[in-house]
């Protein structure tokens, strides 16, 4: 089995009204894999699926274990810091609450985070360390 990861699922409160926050962010849904119940978003290299949290629950069988968003944070790396302020007043617009303006990082990035309508966080950071491809996707020194 190679490691990577090819979905990532959040769980929210009402599908259509995340599938269109996230289609503001410029997400684009596949209108013939998505259904009402979920929508799947291509998202770079993975798929976003959206999905509502009671449905994720019961098909983990985790009703016990399910606190939320567990820490995770999912991010978005771009091009420069012009790129950061940019995305960050995309998602402002599009109606997430910023968590933490963008800003220097002590790392020497620079990043900003924000949560979607759900409270999903999610980080948007430029790294001058690591190279971006011709897709967007970072390519990590070996």
């Amino acid at each position: 089995m190679s490691a990577h990861i090819s979905l990532i699922t959040l769980g929210v409160g009402d599908v259509a009204k995340a599938t269109a926050f996230y289609e503001r962010l410029g997400f684009v849904k596949s209108k013939k894999a998505s259904q009402d119940a979920v929508s799947f978003l291509q998202a770079g290299g993975v798929v976003l699926a959206i999905w509502s949290c009671e449905a994720q629950r019961d098909d983990a069988g985790a009703n016990a274990l399910w606190t939320g968003n567990g820490g995770i944070v999912v991010a978005q790396n771009v091009a420069s810091e012009r790129d950061v302020d940019a995305l960050m007043a995309k998602a402002e617009a599009a109606g997430a609450h910023i968590l933490k303006p963008a800003a220097k990082t002590f790392w020497g990035g620079y990043d900003g985070y924000f949560a979607d309508p759900d409270g999903h966080v999610w980080e948007v950071a430029f790294n001058p360390h690591w190279a971006l491809d011709e897709d967007g996707r970072i390519k990590l020194p070996e």
